[in-house]
């Protein structure tokens, strides 16, 4: 059984900076067995979209709308993933979801919400 729980949303204002955190935990698996980490985000009416991931050696893949702003990591020790999003725009605002991939089966976490002010 594996349990992906993300932290780190809330409401900031444009032009701020948030730091998510998703960590993968469970008996069944090992960090090399995870293939791929990374992050969706969903806003309201709109399907949920790829923001950015990070395969196991490092190769990160980010949206468009994000490049420049936004900085995906991991912590293999922890088996974490974090995304640091600076320069946070409105259009930003969504719930934001962590996906790891643990021998090509597909987890996802409950959500995180991110609000952006203008």
């Amino acid at each position: 059984q594996v349990q992906v729980v993300e932290s780190g949303g809330g409401l900031v204002q444009a032009g701020g900076s948030l730091r998510l955190s998703c960590a993968a935990s469970g008996t069944s698996f090992s960090v090399n067995n995870i293939n791929v980490m990374g992050w969706y985000r969903q806003a309201p009416g709109k399907q949920r979209e790829l923001v950015a991931t990070i395969s196991t050696r490092g190769r990160t893949n980010y949206a468009d709308s994000v490049k420049g702003r936004f900085t995906i990591s991991r912590d293999d020790a922890k088996n974490t993933v974090y995304l640091q999003m600076n320069s946070l725009k409105p259009e930003d605002t969504a719930v934001y979801y962590c996906n790891v991939i643990i021998e090509l089966i597909i987890y996802w976490g409950q959500g995180t919400q991110v609000t952006v002010s203008s």
